[in-house]
């Protein structure tokens, strides 16, 4: 897959969970290329479009345990429970080097899951999940 479809599939899904929990799941996403020296961001959408990259390292620390320890394949994705704030609630593995990183920045994955919408909701994040392992961002 290239950049500009993993970004439309990125938008499409995470607006079908909007419509399915009624509200934003995340309302910041971040795209990144991970290099063994540095990353690149490919896309963000969010209200710290400004300020985000500065915070970023810290913001993903909390996922970025979870990762390490679970050495995710494409199309594998993790939540964090206890991030709040501008910490990141989810990743999911797009390609060899590429991640998508999702945040709620007034709720975390606990407060979110307490409602009876997020079952439906976290369908077509599943699905955007199954569409990279099978056509990975390149």
């Amino acid at each position: 897959m290239n950049l500009a479809d993993a970004r439309t599939a990125v938008i499409a899904a995470l607006g079908r969970m909007k419509s399915l929990y009624a509200q934003p799941v995340f309302d910041e996403w971040v795209l990144v290329k991970v290099a063994s020296e540095q990353g690149a961001v490919l896309a963000y959408d969010g209200p710290r479009a400004d300020s985000y990259q500065a915070r970023f390292k810290a913001d993903i620390a909390p996922l970025r345990a979870e990762i390490e320890a679970r050495q995710l394949a494409i199309g594998d994705f993790e939540f964090v429970n206890t991030a709040h704030g501008t910490h990141f609630d989810a990743c999911l593995r797009l390609g060899k080097a590429a991640y998508l990183f999702c945040n709620n920045t007034t709720k975390s994955m606990i407060e979110i899951r307490q409602s009876p919408l997020w079952l439906a909701a976290q369908k077509p994040f599943v699905e955007l999940s199954g569409k990279f392992r099978s056509d990975p961002l390149e």
